[in-house]
């Protein structure tokens, strides 16, 4: 695949990813039940297991190194393959040249050039030795450069990729890839609302710049857009804070959860850019990052209201009826 120029569409959707870690394949470390004798099955030995360690640099490529015994025999077309779980399309599938680097290694580079979709991209080996494609394990990741990732405040496309480990022991990728970007940053909870602070990347503030909280409510018809709840920017260059109230949010709660996602307006007219937290090392940060929901008095009864990040990293919030609170 040739590097992509296209850049992903900061509109109206809403949806979280629904291909969190779903692979529709085994382990790539599985195997018989009873082998016939150890490292051997159906009378064969079993595969070397390829492990890849991953160092991130600050401009967002990756480099891979993996582990080559001696026993490993590879040709000139030898790739690191990244297929994008879920695509089938001829720009769903990345093949990265496979090259010795020293005794018993092997190495492939992902340039931050080489745009990658969003979504998630299982990583394999192919020797170039006419068999399939081999799933790779993950090793050691050093994604130092990652952590605190500040990219150049007048870039207008931002790639992340962050090397992670999935259900299954095996070695995917997850990435981003947004122009502009608004990059959450602290995040204070009150008794009254939340104040959040970021950086814009790819756009500067301008008249008009809020933030807008829109619910993922579902229009009773599909000709009404549910208004969104609109607050102000405190804009000093390309950073932003925005304080928003809970109280409006409460007021509109039907029943349920309802989920409200968090977007950024730069200017008056502008396209509006998905508020999100992309620039550090953590692929999934709905399971690390966890804010509490404070209780809100509302007509229907006393409410709980607290943001939380999406699978796909993207910050929101959540309005809990009193039978879910």
């Amino acid at each position: 695949m040739t590097a992509s120029s296209q850049l992903t569409v900061t509109g109206h959707e809403t949806k979280e990813s629904s291909a969190i870690d779903q692979e529709p394949m085994v382990p790539a470390s599985s195997g018989p039940e009873r082998p016939e004798r150890p490292g051997e099955r159906g009378g064969e030995a079993a595969p070397v297991e390829l492990r890849a360690d991953c160092i991130a640099d600050s401009a967002g490529g990756l480099t891979f190194d993996l582990n080559a015994p001696q026993d490993i025999q590879t040709a000139w077309s030898a790739a690191l393959v990244l297929r994008l779980r879920g695509g089938d399309g001829a720009d769903d599938e990345v093949r990265l040249p496979l090259g010795p680097n020293g005794a018993g290694r092997l190495r492939a580079v992902l340039p931050s050039t080489v745009a990658l979709a969003e979504g998630r991209w299982n990583a394999y080996a192919d020797l170039g030795d006419g068999g399939d494609p081999r799933r790779l394990l993950p090793g050691v990741n050093d994604l130092r450069s990652l952590v605190d990732r500040r990219p150049l405040a007048g870039i207008g496309r931002l790639g992340v990729r962050i090397p992670y480990a999935t259900k299954f022991g095996n070695l995917a990728l997850r990435s981003w890839l947004r122009g502009p970007h608004a990059e959450a940053g602290d995040i204070l909870i009150g008794l009254d609302g939340m104040t959040v602070s970021g950086r814009l990347y790819g756009a500067v503030p301008a008249a008009g710049a809020r933030a807008e909280a829109r619910t993922r409510r579902t229009p009773a018809s599909p000709d009404v857009t549910p208004d969104p709840v609109t607050v102000p920017l405190t804009v000093e260059g390309t950073e932003f804070t925005f304080t928003l109230p809970y109280e409006e949010l409460a007021g509109r709660w039907e029943q349920g959860n309802e989920p409200w996602d968090l977007w950024l307006r730069p200017a008056e007219g502008a396209r509006p850019v998905r508020i999100a937290r992309l620039l550090d090392d953590v692929a999934d940060k709905k399971q690390v990052f966890s804010y509490p929901a404070l209780p809100v008095p509302a007509a229907a009864g006393e409410l709980r209201v607290g943001p939380y990040y999406t699978l796909d990293n993207d910050l929101a919030l959540r309005v809990a009826g009193p039978a879910e609170s």
